[in-house]
């Protein structure tokens, strides 16, 4: 079985041993799970395409930009499943691999290792270098992929799609022009710096 009938998973290669487990590629015709998954960790139950939908639905906060970038999108489920679909097929056609392949390049490339929380100590504040967890790391590139393709698409000439597929490609070669791979860069260099 293919997903959407259309792209084969069962050839997938994930090279990043801490997300294998937490990558989902398990076959389904339409990914939609309809929030079964509510306990902990379960969402490393869903498909990982389904959580990429799920995630351009709801990209999460950006200051005051959030409620401007994303308020015609949010909770049209088919669109974004029409969006990631032509993001897929302009993907197919740039570069000749399966498109769900290059997603997950683009994933292991955006996911950071570390990260900086704030703990108090004496009454002052502290910026603490943190492992990220799997999940969470799974989950910060999948916004950071979102984040950067509204950032191409917002008041510009290019479709939410196009922009997509853009930046999976730039994400998955590891390419500097990514948002996400710049905001991992970012993030592991804070990290650097408090510890």
């Amino acid at each position: 079985m293919k997903i959407f009938d259309i792209y084969d998973i069962s050839q997938i290669k994930i090279e990043d041993p801490a997300l294998k487990r937490y990558i989902n590629l398990n076959t389904k015709l339409f990914p939609k799970s309809h929030g079964r998954a509510q306990k902990r960790f379960e969402k490393a139950k869903i498909n990982i395409v389904e959580r990429l939908i799920n995630v351009l639905a709801v990209p999460g906060h950006r200051g005051k930009k959030h409620k401007i970038i994303t308020k015609w999108a949010t909770g049209k489920f088919s669109q974004h499943v029409k969006n990631v679909l032509k993001a897929f097929s302009i993907i197919e056609k740039e570069t000749k691999t399966n498109p769900v392949q290059i997603l997950v390049k683009a994933i292991e490339n955006a996911a950071p290792c570390d990260e900086v929380t704030v703990i108090e100590y004496g009454g002052a504040r502290y910026p603490q270098a943190v492992d990220c967890s799997p999940l969470r790391r799974l989950q910060l590139a999948l916004h950071h992929i979102v984040h950067g393709a509204y950032d191409k698409a917002f008041n510009k000439k290019i479709t939410i799609a196009e922009a997509l597929a853009r930046e999976l490609i730039l994400a998955s070669q590891g390419s500097n022009e990514s948002f996400a791979v710049l905001k991992r860069a970012e993030s592991e260099k804070q990290a650097n710096a408090a510890r």
